[in-house]
């Protein structure tokens, strides 16, 4: 059953114009760049979307698992399609609510850059490796802030940098209410204790409301569209899944959640949704975690292929970076790409600390580049991923 605005906040969306939207003009970047000016053409977060859409990993979206790994099926999401579901969503929500469109759209198309291959299976083995090697964490969040921010410094508002590390679509909250965020120094102090300690990055917030339509469409974009791929691929069926208020499949959860997101959050300073719809949230998420994540497939593709693979070419590379071995890819498709695109940087991104080189390598990489340089450095290994092929 799809839900419609009540005509008490239709009129109010056509009446009323709430002025919580946050102003381009008060933008902050991290260097004082007379080519980074807002002007008639351009606004300060259009130039982060036109950054962003530049930056040279964009086009790794497009393969890149979203939840379904190890299929050759062109009907399953990718994060280049995830990216652009959370944009529409979020764009919906926040015309509504009368927000910023292009701070949102800015957050929206770069809050997943910094994924690794493989989805969140990948994120975890990429995360217990990199721990065990340097005591700091890997979140893709807080990577994808530092893709656009150290790895390519392209100069982005701290607005947007700032929602896109608060993005964490795997912890839903009743109510997000924004907490300030001052300055860069503020936000880095952030970003250091998101390496280091435990669990601090479910801590934060976004500093603006459009940070936290973007962190909700997350949940909404993939709630349902998860469900369709794992019914389309066979590893789950309709009857998996309960209906709810929210309705059980896609297109009934994203009407029904932005109706009712719209509905409680109308004119405040914070989103909400109501107690009915978010406890059927939280149990259609429940619901996908075991029928679709945690599933046994998924853990034994993660433990028994995904992160061997993984620990060994984090090894093999890490040993070539140390060695200066000039003629590995890590040199020849990561350092010398990234160092000729030319960006103007306070030192020599080789300089770098090596394991955090190798993470950035590692995490940059679609599914079937992490495949083919696998087999290229490892010709006779055992451990093989086979994909199921559009007539298996």
């Amino acid at each position: 059953m799809y839900q419609e605005l009540s005509d008490k906040i239709k009129n109010k969306i056509k009446n009323e114009k709430p002025n919580l939207s946050f102003a381009d003009e008060n933008a902050i970047r991290r260097i004082d760049n007379a080519h980074d000016y807002a002007n008639e053409l351009r606004s300060n977060f259009i130039r982060d979307i036109d950054k962003i859409m530049n930056c040279p990993f964009f086009p790794r979206y497009a393969d890149k698992t979203q939840v379904l790994s190890f299929y050759k099926n062109d009907d399953i999401t990718h994060r280049s399609m995830h990216i652009q579901f959370v944009s529409r969503i979020a764009r919906t929500i926040g015309k509504a609510l009368n927000l910023n469109l292009e701070l949102i759209e800015a957050i929206a198309i770069g809050h997943d850059i910094g994924h690794t291959p493989f989805g969140h299976s990948g994120e975890y083995a990429l995360d217990e490796i990199y721990y065990v090697k340097t005591k700091k964490h890997f979140y893709h969040n807080l990577h994808s802030v530092r893709v656009l921010d150290k790895i390519f410094p392209l100069n982005l508002t701290l607005q947007t940098l700032d929602g896109i590390l608060c993005h964490d679509g795997e912890l839903e909250l009743n109510e997000y209410h924004p907490s300030p965020l001052k300055d860069f120094d503020e936000f880095d102090k952030r970003l250091e204790n998101c390496y280091k300690k435990e669990g601090y990055i479910k801590t934060l917030s976004p500093c603006t409301l459009e940070g936290a339509v973007v962190r909700i469409s997350d949940i909404i974009a993939y709630l349902g569209k998860d469900r369709q791929d794992a019914i389309k691929t066979n590893n789950a069926s309709d009857s998996d899944f309960t209906d709810s208020v929210i309705g059980s499949f896609n297109a009934e959860i994203i009407n029904n959640l932005t109706v009712n997101l719209i509905e409680n959050s109308f004119g405040k300073d914070y989103l909400c949704l109501d107690k009915e719809h978010f406890t059927a949230l939280q149990e259609a998420k429940r619901q996908n975690y075991q029928k679709i994540y945690y599933n046994n497939k998924t853990k034994n593709q993660t433990e028994k292929i995904l992160f061997p693979m993984m620990s060994r070419l984090f090894d093999k590379l890490l040993e070539d970076l140390k060695n200066n071995k000039k003629d590995s890819p890590i040199f020849t498709h990561h350092i010398d790409y990234v160092n000729s695109q030319h960006y103007s940087r306070k030192y020599e991104y080789e300089k770098m600390m090596p394991e955090d080189i190798v993470v950035d390598y590692i995490a940059s990489m679609t599914d079937d580049y992490f495949i083919d340089l696998y087999n290229h450095l490892f010709k006779d290994d055992k451990i093989q991923i086979q994909y199921k092929g559009y007539f298996d």
